[in-house]
């Protein structure tokens, strides 16, 4: 039987936590055995039931491999700050360290006193950076006997400088799910062309900003997995957003060619104006089919110089991915065939890009804004090219909360922190830069996974999981750096279970947390919170992709779904009468400070009535948004759902495609009737819905 005090050691060494405050502020203890299994995954040689001999064993290599490594596997720092650090070599020998900044110039690195005893032969120096490096990519160099090393000094900025500029100036802006929003011309899915045309549409109606889901490639093949959050690969598109019509080759195709794929959109063309469930696999397939064409004759008469320069800039992480595509239609390894799936990419990326343009030109002060998702799916791109930087045995999640009662087992495999270090925090890296490109703001989905996540032993439950630490110094940082460059907007979603200090450690950075009317309570937990007692630095909302539209969210259509599909332990009844109770303190919180005056309702007091008593829904969204709109929060945003009066659930966390169809829903007015983007401000509900959420400078 492994000794619990060794094995508790040896967890916490490797950075998990033993314990975690759950969603009641309870102290919950990781079951002991969890811990075995995870520090497998870690390849940390262990047997299933670990005698203390080798959980000795285990700790001294892991303890020795730090005190005799020469230079860590990368240094952190930021700017404005002289940063310490530890060197190891042969004991009594010299230590030289230069430092070589990003642009080829050189810097000093100062050595201090260090009194640490030898170990097993190895003497410990410790250096300082200056506090006037700039922020940048940067390599420190160690010079010894029989020692030539260098690592990383990545210096990070103290803030995120694009975020401050809306502390006193706050905007508005709008989220909406880009596969749900179709106009005439999509192939029965919106694509980065209805991208532009929305952002045109809501920058008219004041919006500074389009927040839409991950748009992260999904299986190069169908069938495809609905759910943005569960990408083959976070780093690159999913060709199923582009937009047949605008590829430069369309103009190029002879007549019949032309013909063929015209009569094959006909077909999706038809479901634009159809409420039925979305249906990718069809699409895609058809999209495909098109595409190929494309490329033949843009392999004839393209831009091939342009399609080379793109490729230069994303390296061998292009290269891997179109590889890897390849290999799953052809179950071989092809020369040839990676070129069209890099091809893809290229494509996307001008799509992308020239979406992000019509938005700036239509007004936006930010423009489109992209989420990031946590993770990326088990059998994906990133799970196979990344594989020396993932946790294949272990699974992130979350355990028990609001959401599910049972906790949530997303599947995906996690970054392995070591190697994450090890090599520099490149994959990280590279990553934001090609997800910020063409970006005005990146909305970083499980932001609390910077600073810890929820590994779950793979084929275990989340009641078996367990904590891991992040440097979160690296992880944020190296977000702070690159938004920097890019000079984005970065939104951490910051909902669910996290420990006080990670909020105001986001706040130190700069980074802008999220806020949900619903889920906000007063300092003392008693009551909702008042609009004036909202974050500054946060973009707040009346809801989000994982609630339904607000009107199907007074209606309690969470809750009914939730019972049917048998997420929670409380019975229907339980769950609404909390529900319409807290409800009714928020909508009294919302007529107390007047968001209900021009309205049949503002003298109304909502305690003790039922969800049919409270009047007209639309009175309610108004006056909710008019609310959140009234917060001190430097940004909000409205649904674009609720500018139209749906009512259907985008998404259930928590369920599979098998429990309900999420990530399929088409938009939608309040009586089922599909919307399209042409038709949207013909809808008196979208006015009344972008008047109540104008911002008024501070």
């Amino acid at each position: 039987m492994a000794d619990t005090e060794l094995l508790e050691q040896l967890a916490t060494a490797y950075g998990f936590s033993l314990t975690y405050r759950g969603q009641n502020n309870e102290i919950v203890a990781s079951p002991r055995e969890c811990f075995v299994r995870l520090l497998k995954a870690l390849d940390v040689p262990l047997s299933d039931d670990p005698a203390p001999e080798e959980l000795t064993e285990a700790l001294h290599a892991w303890r020795t491999h730090w005190d005799t490594r020469p230079l860590p596997p990368v240094v952190i720092a930021r700017e404005g700050r002289e940063t310490y650090f530890n060197v190891h070599v042969p004991e009594g020998a010299p230590a030289e360290v230069t430092i070589t900044l990003e642009d080829g110039t050189t810097s000093t690195a100062y050595q201090d006193e260090n009194w640490a005893p030898p170990t097993e032969g190895w003497g410990e120096a410790t250096f300082h950076t200056r506090g006037d490096l700039p922020t940048g990519w940067h390599t420190i160099h160690l010079k010894s006997d029989g020692i030539d090393e260098t690592c990383s000094l990545v210096v990070t900025p103290q803030v995120i400088r694009r975020n401050l500029e809306f502390l006193n100036d706050p905007v508005y802006g709008v989220m909406a799910q880009l596969y749900s929003v179709r106009s005439k011309h999509s192939w029965g899915i919106g694509d980065f062309h209805d991208l532009g045309k929305l952002a045109e549409v809501l920058a008219r109606n004041g919006a500074e900003f389009l927040l839409i889901n991950p748009v992260h490639a999904a299986q190069p093949l169908p069938p495809i997995e609905d759910s943005p959050y569960l990408p083959t690969s976070r780093r690159f598109i999913n060709p199923i957003y582009i937009s047949v019509e605008d590829v430069p080759e369309y103009e190029l195709l002879d007549d019949d060619t032309r013909e063929d794929i015209e009569e094959l959109a006909a077909e999706f063309k038809a479901l634009n104006t159809s409420p039925a469930f979305i249906e990718r696999n069809a699409i895609f397939d058809a999209k495909l089919a098109a595409l190929n064409e494309l490329f033949y004759v843009f392999e004839e008469s393209g831009d091939h110089e342009a399609f080379q320069e793109f490729v230069e800039f994303e390296g061998t992480g292009l290269l891997d991915y179109a590889r890897w595509c390849s290999k799953q239609e052809l179950d071989i390894d092809s020369d040839d065939l990676p070129r069209f799936y890099m091809w893809l990419q290229f494509v996307a990326d001008n799509q992308r890009k020239a979406a992000q343009q019509a938005a700036i030109d239509a007004g936006m002060s930010i423009g489109i804004m992209t989420d990031l998702a946590v993770g990326v799916h088990p059998g994906g791109s990133d799970a196979h090219t990344l594989r020396s930087v993932l946790v294949q045995d272990a699974s992130v999640g979350a355990p028990p909360d609001a959401y599910s009662q049972y906790g949530q087992d997303w599947s995906q495999p996690p970054w392995n922190p070591f190697k994450l270090a090890e090599n520099g925090y490149t994959p990280w890296r590279e990553l934001l830069q090609t997800v910020l490109r063409h970006s005005g703001g990146i909305r970083v989905d499980h932001i609390l996974g910077l600073f810890r996540l929820f590994w779950i032993p793979r084929m275990g439950t989340p009641a078996e999981g367990a904590y891991m630490n992040y440097d979160h110094e690296a992880m944020l940082g190296i977000l702070a750096l690159e938004a920097d460059r890019a000079n984005a907007v970065v939104v951490g979603e910051d909902l669910g279970t996290f420990e006080p200090w990670v909020q105001e450690e986001l706040r130190d950075r700069g980074v802008m947390g999220t806020s949900v009317i619903w889920f906000e309570h007063s300092p003392t937990g008693q009551r909702p919170m008042n609009p004036q007692e909202y974050r500054n630095l946060a973009l707040s909302s009346v809801g989000t992709h994982d609630l339904p539209p607000t009107a199907g969210y007074l209606s309690g259509a969470h809750n009914e779904l939730r019972y049917q599909l048998g997420l929670v332990d409380d019975s229907l009844e339980e769950l609404d009468a909390h529900d319409v109770a807290w409800q009714s303190h928020v909508l009294n919180t919302a007529r107390e400070h007047g968001f209900f005056a021009d309205t049949p309702l503002a003298d109304t007091d909502f305690d003790g009535l039922g969800r049919d008593e409270r009047g007209d829904v639309d009175d309610l969204v108004i006056a909710l948004t008019r609310f959140i709109a009234g917060t001190s929060s430097a940004l909000t945003c409205t649904n674009l759902v609720d500018m139209v009066g749906d009512t259907r659930i985008q998404n259930q966390p928590g369920t599979n495609s098998h429990q309900y169809k999420n990530w399929c829903v088409p938009l939608s007015d309040k009586n089922g009737n599909a919307v399209l983007i042409e038709n949207l401000e013909d809808i008196d509900l979208f006015h009344k819905v972008a008047a109540a959420s104008a911002r008024t400078a501070r």
